[in-house]
């Protein structure tokens, strides 16, 4: 009579890692991305920011319209839910975020990247992270695509534009470091898992959390705020008329309120973030001691 084989020790495991082998991970990839060369990091980082636009463009166009006609509430959820693209076309495709790139802290606090590094890392990604989110708004802009649905998209476009540029400086921070403490929690969680479908489903719910939210992402804003400015400069008179407004309406809305109210304080508040409350924690729970 055969008897029951005995599980292969080698087998691979299944279960999602545990929080110290995360942490683990998260100082390795670390390590990794900090040594990447520059040439690629700056790449990869351009296609973060087109990826992030992405979400952006699915987000907008979601929620295009919807005001009057569903909750402020179920409408911030339906956005969320599917600007959660970008992250995972980011952790799944593979690319060089900047607020993702917080957790690279962890590798530093154990002394295995230098300062340097991690500054080097941190400023060629958020470059490319604005050139390729500049360059998707340019593109939306270049199609037309806010005038579909009788101009409701570039309204709703307009409107998410607008009302980044009223935030107080306080107010930019705060909800910077609210935003990225969730979206570097959804990284670290992705992290845990083993297959494409453990890193969807865990990116999902923190990304809707903070858009829904309306938690503030700079990476994100390099995408709302540029496509907003364009609609506003170079948008036709039937547009204008379509949505029964006029440049006028967003005097607030310009390059300096947008740059110097919010990309400024959003991009301090999601370093503090991503690095006071994500990764800094768990180095000191799980990787202190082990330098």
């Amino acid at each position: 009579m055969n008897q029951p084989s005995e599980p292969r020790l080698d087998a691979p495991a299944l279960d999602a890692l545990l929080p110290a082998e995360i942490a683990r991970k998260a100082e390795d990839i670390g390590v990794k991305k900090a040594n990447l060369g520059a040439m690629n990091t700056l790449v990869l980082a351009v296609l973060a920011g087109a990826f992030i636009a992405l979400g952006g463009v699915f987000a907008t166009t979601v929620s295009a319209g919807a005001a009057g006609y569903l909750p402020f509430g179920v409408t911030r959820l339906l956005a969320g839910l599917v600007f959660s693209l970008g992250l995972i076309l980011v952790v799944v495709g593979g690319a060089e975020l900047f607020t993702g790139n917080n957790l690279i802290v962890m590798a530093w606090a154990n002394g295995r990247v230098s300062g340097v590094r991690l500054l080097r890392n941190w400023a060629l990604v958020y470059l490319g992270n604005l050139a390729g989110a500049t360059a998707t708004a340019a593109l939306v802009f270049a199609g037309g695509q806010y005038k579909f649905g009788g101009g409701a998209v570039g309204n709703a476009a307009l409107a998410i534009g607008d009302a980044k540029v009223q935030f107080s400086f306080l107010e930019g921070v705060a909800l910077g470091i609210l935003c990225n403490g969730l979206v570097c929690l959804a990284v670290w969680l992705s992290y845990g898992g083993r297959s494409t479908t453990d890193k969807i489903v865990a990116i999902v719910p923190p990304i809707a959390a903070f858009v829904a939210a309306g938690f503030e992402h700079s990476i994100a804003n390099m995408y709302f705020l540029p496509l907003a400015l364009f609609v506003r400069a170079g948008a036709d008179d039937s547009f204008w008329t379509a949505i029964g407004k006029s440049p006028a309406d967003y005097r607030d809305l310009t390059w300096s309120n947008a740059i110097v109210g919010n990309l400024v304080p959003v991009t301090l508040g999601n370093i503090i973030g991503g690095v006071g409350l994500v990764g800094l924690v768990y180095w000191f729970v799980y990787l202190r001691n082990r330098k």
